[in-house]
């Protein structure tokens, strides 16, 4: 970390933050001179600070406030170490950081805490996760009274329609997608190939599989946060809000991944097409569990306008092999890097909980040897299939009540996500659809 801040001495001050349970930045600016203290120290704000709103409000009532003093937890940096942050104006280094106790244990409400806990269960199986992560936005002229796309820097005009897999959608956005991935190279950001996608403005950037579980989710949250800052930049909004126009299909975050055993062998390959036992363990595990923790693939209430029939977006339990309108995919390919791709999640998600989700019930799955419903044929909503919760009421009932999620996250976590989206419910009712996407355009 030193010899970072040695070879960048242009950097004045750094940000640290640590993910909250919407996946909102949290943390501090400091000037650079504390760089050295803070990285071996660490720093310092309430447990609460992770259990905000997405207004940034404490949980009324939680008991992380008035019941425990509003306690302080203490805040260490995570393997990432500094990086910068090509969004900004002047030279400054961010610190990503994470929260434990005074005693040196994990805070159970932290998110990358949990997923943390679940890759050591799989660790000390023997196992590990590769995940890969394809993330879609949309680049959005958010500065007149309705949403548009924003013209193009090349040629001043603006697209008129989606323009799937189009090159000259790309190109329009040329200067963006060069700065985009020069930034994510300085970031150390795998980003892989990038795609004009089914939404009018709407764009996909793949990251790379790797066998570390929490750097896959930090490359999911940082990629989010350098998109939406990099595009302020350059003029116009980006956005993973989960539907901002009602007539275009919606963002999602797809999860790729594959398990390896201690001699680096994959264990969902058979060597031949349908993949081993194992795999279609960790599918019947994913979709024991796909109902109870659809909050953590749909968080926000805007997140259900994506999870309708025929909008590309899966709202059925279910699986099958090369079928995107399954919830979980099987790709073809080559047999040694057999995979299952979970394509529920919205671009809104917490990246932590919902890879600790998706992880943590295809575990149970392979420890409980569990065995999954025929793979699906066909156009998945066409068929009658058990469904998903369709509004964001049923979806934390459904996640407060499971008998699954206890099994994959602490109580507390459970306890500190459900009344912070109840607050949420209460207080969105008071907002038009107009101050809605609004909200959710800039933050999630």
């Amino acid at each position: 970390m030193k010899d970072w801040l040695r070879k960048h001495p242009q950097v004045r001050t750094i940000r640290v933050a640590a993910a909250d349970l919407n996946g909102q930045p949290r943390g501090k600016r400091i000037p650079s001179r504390f760089a050295e203290k803070m990285a071996t120290e660490g720093t310092r704000f309430p447990f609460s600070v992770l259990n905000l709103d997405i207004w940034g409000e404490d949980i009324e009532d939680s008991p992380l406030l008035f019941e425990t003093g509003d306690a302080d937890g203490i805040l260490r940096p995570t393997e990432r170490g500094f990086m910068p942050m090509p969004w900004l104006e002047a030279p400054t280094a961010l610190l990503p950081i994470w929260m434990f106790h005074e005693d040196g244990r994990p805070y159970e409400g932290d998110p990358r805490q949990a997923l943390a806990a679940v890759v050591k269960r799989y660790k000390d199986r023997g196992l590990t996760p590769v995940v890969a992560m394809e993330l879609e936005f949309f680049l959005i002229d958010d500065s007149g009274k309705t949403l548009q796309v924003p013209p193009s820097p090349r040629s001043g005009k603006r697209r008129k329609a989606a323009e799937i897999l189009s090159i000259r959608a790309l190109d329009a956005f040329d200067t963006f997608f060069t700065d985009l991935y020069d930034a994510c190279e300085a970031m150390d950001i795998p980003a892989d190939t990038a795609i004009s996608e089914a939404g009018l403005g709407q764009f996909e950037i793949n990251l790379m599989h790797q066998d570390d579980a929490l750097r896959a989710a930090d490359d999911a949250w940082l990629f989010k946060m350098l998109v939406k800052g990099l595009a302020r930049r350059h003029g116009f909004a980006a956005s993973f809000m989960a539907k901002p126009y009602p007539e275009y299909s919606g963002n999602g975050l797809h999860t790729h991944f594959s398990v390896i055993d201690k001699n680096g062998n994959n264990v969902f390959s058979d060597g031949g097409p349908e993949g081993s036992g194992v795999m279609k363990q960790a599918i019947g595990g994913c979709l024991h569990a796909m109902f109870d923790s659809t909050l953590l693939f749909a968080p926000h209430y805007n997140s259900f306008e994506r999870l309708v029939p025929d909008a590309h977006a899966p709202n059925a339990v279910c699986w099958a092999y090369e079928n995107r309108t399954s919830a979980i995919r099987v790709p073809s390919g080559n047999p040694s890097a057999r995979r299952i791709e979970h394509r529920v999640a919205g671009g809104d998600v917490n990246p932590y909980l919902m890879l600790t989700g998706i992880l943590g019930s295809a575990l149970i799955g392979m420890e409980q040897a569990m065995t999954p419903p025929p793979p699906i044929t066909g156009n998945a909503y066409a068929l009658d299939l058990p469904l998903i919760p369709d509004t964001w009421e049923g979806a934390v009932a459904a996640f407060e009540s499971s008998t699954i999620m206890p099994h994959i996250f602490p109580k507390d976590l459970i306890r500190n996500l459900v009344m912070t989206k109840r607050q949420e419910i209460h207080y969105m009712k008071e907002l038009s659809p107009g101050e809605q996407t609004e909200l959710y355009l800039d933050t999630v």
